[in-house]
């Protein structure tokens, strides 16, 4: 099996080969252009005295010179897509090497107030969501925060499915994520959801069948001049009616193009990420039902978004001077394409919102997928509903390098609370941290950093990194009184994996040692499972009343005066603590 590096420089270098001789296809058929070009007006040039055979190669010369430049713009298209995916590759390859620190942090996402996510490293740099973060659709970020921080312990195993065969569709997440990531949209699609579900139509009924109308006496006008039926000042008084048929209904246009004006090409690109999804065979439960919520009825959302970003397309060809004047004199165009945007609209507004949503699940879920490609290592723990919460060998943290990663095993039934102690430096706050990102990303359904791994699903519940709050007048001890208080009442209600940090450090010694002792018996009287890390040995004396509670910690040793961890989780009380040698060490004291 290919390592994931490996993968990445190979489809580096086979889509920017592709790349380069689309480049070459693009200058070929500018050279064409350019010859068609002075084709058709040095053949109207000769034949001007003659104007119907003038205006027969000028027609001619205009479809070829549009042919071309269609097919330009389509190979266009595909460099664009092929760069992307080169982009994509070079990324992954440069966060192998260099790190993921210059990328979104996803710290608008954070909440102080969250069961968790401030405590864990979730949102900021160097964290969890920075690592993981591939998504290029501003909904699908979101998503992608939103899943992390929902704290859901239904139907892991269903999204476990889904994200080992997005895994496994490397080739065809790189083809999404890249088409998603030459989308430049400018209205986020809660902005355009809302506008279409409020949007009220302006047009009558009787103007779907008047452009046709028109139209056909447009074309008859045309063909009796030009066999010299017709006199051509009819064709220019038509052409004056039409333009002033289209003014009666400019208002109404011009608020439909005003507010379509930013979207074509935001449907266009959607409506190639549509139909990514649509041609796709799936297999996990997940993943089949998002694509049915597109695909229902007998039509594709791809094909019905594609409509739409076409009739956007022609109504902004009312921007150009000639199609303006004579596309509405002669077929009153704009009336047809608003007329038609306004029936796509009150035909499909109330579906947009699930296919935008179906969108941004997969943008989100690419991520979930690529993260689990990146870290084949890594295994999906077995779910199962037993006395073990987490059973786990070489359990580590999956944002450390393999060379620096202490791994340690775990088990930890349910209804037990491990007190761990240790010396300043030695492991016991990264511990807290990687039990914690297991039990979210065990939630989430993402593989985790483990040999093995059996998880009974549990809440998680933190108070690590609790700060006081000027703007609320609040002090540090009372915010961390405030934040106990959370997780007492939240046990009551569901079932929670808590996890502590030196609680109580506002307070003195000895009222810190007591207050900690009463907090713990509450919590274990709860029925409560989780994790406290103290410096408080006295703490660990609750363990000869309690048999739920078990001691743990980590050690630092003095050898030939220098400070030595192993960052090993073991059983027992921690006897050798270290702060009164780093401040000599250091020449403090």
């Amino acid at each position: 099996m290919k390592s994931p590096i490996t993968f990445y420089k190979e489809q580096s270098q086979s889509h920017q080969v592709k790349a380069t001789a689309l480049n070459k296809q693009m200058r070929l058929l500018s050279i064409l252009r350019l010859l068609v070009f002075l084709s058709v007006a040095y053949g109207v040039y000769l034949t001007f005295s003659n104007w119907q055979v003038a205006v027969a190669i000028a027609v001619v010369g205009i479809a070829l010179f549009l042919f071309l430049l269609l097919k330009y713009t389509n190979i266009k298209q595909q460099r664009n897509l092929e760069k992307a995916i080169v982009a994509i590759n070079e990324d992954e390859i440069k966060i192998n090497n260099d790190g993921f620190f210059d990328r979104l942090d996803g710290l608008e996402f954070q909440d102080p107030l969250h069961e968790y996510c401030l405590d864990i490293d979730l949102f900021g740099r160097g964290s969890f969501f920075q690592n993981i973060n591939r998504t290029y659709v501003k909904e699908g970020t979101e998503k992608l925060s939103e899943a992390f921080k929902a704290n859901d312990i239904s139907n892991i195993t269903k999204r476990q499915q889904a994200i080992k065969e997005l895994a496994d569709k490397a080739i065809w997440r790189q083809n999404y994520s890249a088409i998603a990531s030459l989308i430049k949209v400018e209205t986020p699609a809660k902005s355009i959801n809302s506008w279409l579900s409020n949007y009220k139509p302006k047009f009558k009924s009787f103007l779907k069948f008047l452009p046709l109308l028109f139209t056909v006496v447009s074309i008859l006008i045309f063909v009796g001049v030009y066999v010299n039926i017709v006199s051509a000042n009819v064709l220019g008084i038509w052409l004056v009616i039409g333009v002033l048929l289209t003014g009666v209904f400019l208002k109404s246009i011009n608020v439909i193009a005003s507010q379509t004006e930013k979207l074509k090409e935001t449907f266009k690109q959607y409506a190639a990420l549509l139909d990514k999804i649509e041609q796709e065979t799936f297999q996990s439960e997940l993943l089949i039902e998002k694509q049915k919520k597109i695909t229902q009825e007998g039509e594709k959302a791809s094909e019905i978004f594609s409509e739409l970003s076409r009739l956007l397309d022609r109504l902004d060809n009312r921007n150009n001077l000639i199609s303006a004047i004579f596309g509405n004199g002669l077929f009153l165009l704009d009336i047809k394409n608003s007329y038609a945007i306004e029936q796509w609209i009150k035909k499909y507004a109330h579906k947009t919102t699930d296919w935008f949503d179906v969108i941004s699940f997969f943008d989100a879920y690419n991520s979930l997928g690529n993260y689990t490609f990146n870290n084949p290592e890594f295994i999906f723990p077995e779910i199962k509903e037993n006395e073990d919460v987490i059973l786990a060998k070489n359990l580590g943290h999956p944002l450390l390098k393999t060379e620096k990663r202490i791994d340690n095993d775990l088990n930890i039934k349910n209804e037990e609370f491990f007190i761990i102690t240790g010396a300043n430096m030695a492991g016991k706050s990264t511990f807290l941290r990687t039990v914690s990102l297991h039990i979210v990303m065990s939630n989430v359904g993402l593989p985790v950093c483990a040999e093995t791994s059996t998880y009974n699903p549990i809440k998680l519940i933190t108070s690590m990194r609790t700060s006081d709050s000027l703007t609320d007048d609040s002090s540090y001890f009372f915010s961390e009184l405030t934040r106990l208080k959370y997780i007492v009442d939240a046990i009551q209600t569901d079932r929670y994996f808590i996890v502590l940090d030196e609680i109580l450090k506002g307070t003195n010694s000895t009222d810190k040692a007591i207050g900690s002792r009463k907090f713990v018996e509450k919590l274990v009287a709860s029925n409560a499972t989780g994790i406290i890390a103290t410096h408080d040995l006295s703490l660990c004396e609750i363990s000869d009343e309690l048999p739920e509670v078990k001691n743990h910690y980590f050690d630092a040793e003095i050898i030939n005066d220098e400070l030595h961890f192993d960052y090993t989780f073991k059983d027992g009380i921690c006897q050798n603590m270290n702060a009164s040698f780093l401040l000599k060490k250091m020449e403090i004291i």
